[in-house]
This record gives C-alpha cells, sequence and structure tokens, in this order.
C-alpha cells in the first residue's frame, strides 16, 4: 500500500510543481505510450496538454494484490504495480455510478 500511495503522492508532486518528465517517469508504459500517440507530442508536451485536475490529500488507498486505487481530494487514480515500482494507469478519473471511472489519462 506505501508503494502505490508514495507513487501516487509523487505524481501529484510533480504536477503540482510543472514537472512533467518527473510526472512522465511515474506513468505505467502503455499509458505514456497512448498519451504520446494520442498528442503526437513527448510526454512532457502531451501531458501538459491533458486537463487533469488539481488535487488535494490522500483520502483512501485501496490495493487489490498489484493493482490500487488512490483517492484523493479532487482526483482518483489508479496503479499498477511493475518490476520497477508502482506506476500510474489512469488519472483524473470520476465517478460515474454504476458505470467504469471516466478518466482523462488511461492507458488501454
Amino acid at each position: 500500500m506505501d508503494g502505490a500511495r508514495t507513487a501516487g503522492e509523487g505524481f501529484e508532486r510533480s504536477l503540482a510543481a510543472g514537472d512533467r518528465a518527473a510526472a512522465c517517469r511515474l506513468l505505467a508504459p502503455r499509458t505514456r505510450g497512448e498519451l504520446e500517440q494520442e498528442e503526437e507530442k513527448a510526454c512532457p508536451d502531451a501531458l501538459g496538454a491533458q486537463e487533469l485536475p488539481r488535487t488535494g490529500p490522500v483520502r483512501a488507498t485501496e490495493v487489490y494484490g498489484r493493482q490500487a486505487m488512490l483517492r484523493l481530494v479532487g482526483d482518483t487514480l489508479f496503479l499498477s504495480q511493475f518490476d520497477d515500482g508502482w506506476k500510474i494507469v489512469a488519472a483524473g478519473c470520476t465517478p460515474q455510478g454504476d458505470r467504469p471511472y471516466q478518466c482523462v489519462l488511461k492507458g488501454g
């Protein structure tokens, strides 16, 4: 749980500081690849084009094996554990009632 929370907080801190290169390093490979392909730009520039919400403190972290959901004030992140640590699979996610979350940034 701590690894997922640390990665999620690091991603949000990097975005808040304007360090998009650091935020990109915390994206899952497929998420990063889809972002770059969709925007036709390198990750830091592509990430800057996304309308991700400003966030507050972490409210809850739920870990299910190698998957995690991190709920912050203003955002929900989904993460997966890779060989080199926890990475962001989706960000800017909002609940849609009984349907899956709607996410601004997601991979595969």
